[in-house]
């Protein structure tokens, strides 16, 4: 069986015999701090007047007095009686959010983070295990350490559900793969034959199991569990956490972009429950807040804010992380034989970075980076992921009536809130044979377009609740599917929209009266765009601000857009192949039983 960390983790023999001459006191440290108070998250202990002796990328020696470790070429920090905590490791992200690697990290690393665990499953469908892997060796090489899960492939399209076995097993031998990412509790009940194989595979190497347990409960959560899913980042109220902490389950409280729901969780604390399986989570943070107000540094922040003792906040972003993940020999705490990854700060509560050290080389200091992330020379393949047979024409959005009268009952989607739908039976307007949107009333066409599997294969349905009143709006980073998504008041908006996504080869994109009026880029995988994080940020706020002109008012429309094909999120999701019901996993058209002519 490979050793999942090896690559990662190998340390050669002349290394191990530096660290050890180093902790003897036989030859210089690299890189010392003193003066420091050391936050020990094995013991629970704040040590005053530590030393930290660092060789190549390891820590050699932790204790009172460092200075045989210290020689004329070693660099010293001194400390000055602030506080230094092991870097932080974000447990569970999407990276590709619609930035390069090297664009998030310029602002992740400054803050303190120096390990994520990253999913895997927005290139793999797209890109197969070829852009899975270009994606993991954008991820490689940078100055702080990125672990993958594999893509469970929880679709609602029957055509990419799964991940296929030898594809698991060559992303399972990676150096930097961990274990299978998330699964929908749901889709793995539902359909076990699908799911259970690549789990069954995933248990065997001994990785972990990340879970979705969003909505489950009782028999239903502890059927999911039994498959050996280790962790869920789902919870959003107390009691959810505790249900799941008695079932062994690590939960990660999240707050990211998201949701945020540290502030609630804390509720937690109440109960007096072992926090030991309890840790924090970004499940990803938008562009604009994370260039303005940071990263896992301030979701720390705010747990101590909330009433979490400082030492089990650190211990939530660090320790409990890397001992879930198998990882605590190499990360999570400040030891000999451990990844030199430490973050000096003013004192325990107040999680501010002033010096980052990952992989024993000083990355940042006082919030500015002293080394910059890699930036990865994607593939072709990977740049070009949006394959149509043909250029898309308004007639492609029609919708033909299957019944005589002036209008018709079709089946809908109602967004309910932002990412929330449910099933609506409305009756809609026939002109000349075909189902018109009805904007006045707050129907508008949706439709999703293969990209990948079936190119060009398209369904249309309609949507309540987006409030558009004109114009179309289109994207190509869809959750857990190869489709693009198109909503509009108007079939030639919506085709103008998707055919610039092709031209861009990925991209979000709005159309009103046959115009382009904004559009991100997003070549990598239909996800990613080139430009820099900053102005990614900026071009997103000026396309929310749009798309409210046009009446959507959604905090974050590109979210709303992106989740409509999501597995994960209730109730009636979209894909190429129909609408999908997350209650029974059942795929449906746009005709109710009941369709006929609807009232006049």
């Amino acid at each position: 069986m490979n050793d999942t960390h090896s690559a990662m983790a190998a340390m050669s023999l002349d290394e191990a015999t530096r660290l050890m001459d180093t902790a003897l006191g036989r030859r210089p440290a690299d890189l010392a701090i003193v003066n420091a108070n050391l936050v020990n998250v094995y013991t629970g202990e704040i040590l005053p007047n530590q030393g930290v002796g660092i060789s190549g990328r390891w820590i050699a020696y932790t204790g009172e007095d460092p200075r045989a470790s210290i020689g004329r070429e070693t660099r010293v920090i001194d400390a000055a009686g602030k506080t230094v905590i092991p870097g932080l490791i974000d447990g569970h992200t999407h990276i590709s959010n619609p930035c390069l690697p090297s664009e998030f990290l310029r602002y992740v690393m400054k803050g303190g983070t120096t390990s994520l665990i990253a999913e895997m499953m927005e290139p793999y469908p797209v890109a197969g295990t070829d852009g899975a892997i270009d994606f993991a060796e954008a991820l490689g090489d940078q100055p702080i350490k990125i672990f993958t899960t594999m893509p469970a492939m929880v679709s609602i399209s029957h055509a990419c559900r799964g991940i296929a076995l030898d594809d698991l097993r060559i992303l399972a031998d990676r150096p930097e793969t961990v274990g299978i990412g998330e699964s929908y509790w749901q889709a793995v009940i539902q359909s076990p034959e699908v799911y259970l194989p690549a789990l069954l595979e995933t248990r065997r190497r001994k990785m972990v199991l990340e879970g979705h347990t969003a909505g489950a409960s009782a028999r239903k959560l502890q059927a999911y569990t039994a498959m050996g899913i280790t962790s869920c980042h789902e919870p959003v109220k107390p009691v959810e956490v505790l249900e799941r902490l008695r079932l062994g389950v690590t939960v990660m409280l999240r707050e990211g972009g998201v949701r945020k729901d540290l502030e609630v969780l804390a509720g937690i604390l109440e109960t007096g429950v072992n926090l030991r399986r309890v840790s924090v989570c970004t499940d990803s943070v938008a562009p604009d807040d994370l260039v303005s107000n940071g990263y896992l540094e301030c979701v720390v922040q705010k747990a101590i804010d909330c009433g979490f003792a400082p030492m089990d906040a650190i211990r939530m972003a660090t320790l409990n992380v890397a001992e879930h993940f198998h990882l605590d020999h190499l990360i999570g705490g400040i030891a000999p034989g451990r990844y030199a990854d430490l973050v000096i700060i003013p004192d325990i509560r107040t999680i501010q970075a002033e010096w980052v050290v990952s992989n024993g080389r000083v990355i940042a200091e006082e919030g500015r980076l002293l080394i910059q992330p890699r930036r990865h020379p994607f593939s072709e393949a990977s740049l070009n992921t949006i394959h149509l047979p043909r250029r898309m024409e308004a007639a492609d959005f029609d919708v033909a009536s299957p019944a005589k009268g002036p209008r018709v009952r079709v089946r809908a989607m109602e967004m309910v809130t932002d990412l929330v739908t449910a099933e609506r039976h409305l009756d809609l307007p026939v002109a000349d044979g075909r189902i018109s949107a009805d904007p006045p009333n707050d129907i508008v066409k949706i439709a999703a377009i293969d990209r990948r599997i079936t190119p060009g294969k398209t369904f249309t349905g309609f949507i309540k609740g987006l409030h558009m009143t004109h114009g179309a709006v289109a994207i190509s980073a869809a959750w857990d599917s190869t489709d693009i998504i198109v909503a509009g008041a108007n079939e030639g908006d919506m085709a103008t929209a998707v055919n610039r996504i092709l031209d861009l080869q990925g991209g979000f994109v709005i159309c009103v009266a046959g115009r382009v009026v904004e559009e991100i880029s997003l070549p990598v995988f239909g996800y990613m765009s080139l430009e820099s994080i900053e102005t990614v940020a900026e071009k997103l706020k000026r396309m929310a601000r749009v798309i409210r002109e046009m009446g959507v008012t959604f905090p974050d429309p590109a979210l709303s857009f992106v989740t409509l094909t999501g597995a994960a999120i209730p109730y009636l999701r979209i894909c190429e192949e129909g609408y999908v019901n997350l209650k029974d996993g059942v795929t449906s058209g746009l005709f109710p039983d009941d369709c006929g002519e609807g009232e006049n």
